[in-house]
């Protein structure tokens, strides 16, 4: 994809039955910007980030936000924020898919 441009992320969304699907819509030295698509009942393990905040948006569905020792739920409209080295992860507690923005900065 070439850069400017607007984009519409579900049109490049991954989604596979095994695991989370991931695609990276942007990437620079200073900031990525990627899509986590998840099927019903997929999720992405508490991990965090060194040296990295971490923005996730919720584009499609429902689920919970997984944070150290809490679960917060989510859906279409929210977004969270996890600074530097805060445990984060996503679960898809719905019945239809979920499509999350993550935004980290700096790039992995």
């Amino acid at each position: 994809m070439e850069h400017p441009a607007v984009i519409k992320p579900a049109e490049h969304a991954e989604w596979r039955s095994d695991k989370m699907g991931k695609a990276t819509i942007y990437e620079s030295a200073r900031l990525l910007v990627g899509l986590n698509g998840f099927e019903p009942g997929q999720s992405h393990a508490l991990h965090a980030h060194l040296g990295m905040d971490k923005m996730y948006y919720v584009l499609i569905g429902e689920g919970v936000f997984l944070l150290d020792g809490r679960e917060l739920p989510m859906q279409a409209g929210d977004l969270l924020v996890t600074p530097d080295g805060v445990p984060h992860g996503v679960r898809n507690t719905g019945p239809r898919r979920l499509l999350v923005l993550a935004v980290l900065a700096p790039a992995p």
